[in-house]
């Protein structure tokens, strides 16, 4: 009996640690919207939703809402320009030749000591977050907010 009790509990042991193993790249909380794009495939946008939620990550007490793809219209030649400005402004050796917007909402944090310059609970809508994409299909995140 001893022996049966000290198993199941070696293997208790042995599985709680396992348990855990998943939880990093648990899937978000929120809806993602990838839209209809006829420029990137689902795979693509969602490379370029990781360096949004690295980001986003590093928001101590900020809660993500939801996030979406703005469309395709938005990856225009004047936007390409605009992000390829903002690297060569950035000392940035990247040429852009797309480009993608995403909008998001988002609560901002309720303790007021970790709200720095967001305001305290607060809700913000269509946060956009903008990303360039070299030919070599490298996303950079460049820009975020209204």
């Amino acid at each position: 009996m001893k022996k049966k009790l000290l198993l199941c509990l070696a293997l208790l042991m042995l599985a709680l640690p396992l348990g855990a193993c998943g939880k990093k790249n648990k899937a978000p909380l929120y809806p993602i919207d990838y839209g209809a794009s006829a420029l990137f495939t689902k795979e693509d946008l969602e490379g370029a939703v990781k360096k949004i939620q690295a980001e986003f990550r590093s928001w101590d007490g900020c809660e993500m809402h939801s996030l979406r793809y703005a469309g395709d219209e938005m990856c225009n030649e004047e936007s390409i320009a605009w992000l390829n400005k903002m690297a060569e402004a950035r000392d940035k050796d990247l040429k852009f030749t797309r480009c993608a917007c995403f909008f998001s909402n988002f609560h901002s944090p309720v303790d007021e000591s970790k709200a720095g310059a967001w305001n305290t609970d607060y809700e913000y809508t269509d946060w956009q977050w903008w990303l360039g994409r070299t030919a070599e299909g490298e996303w950079t995140l460049m820009d975020w907010g209204y």
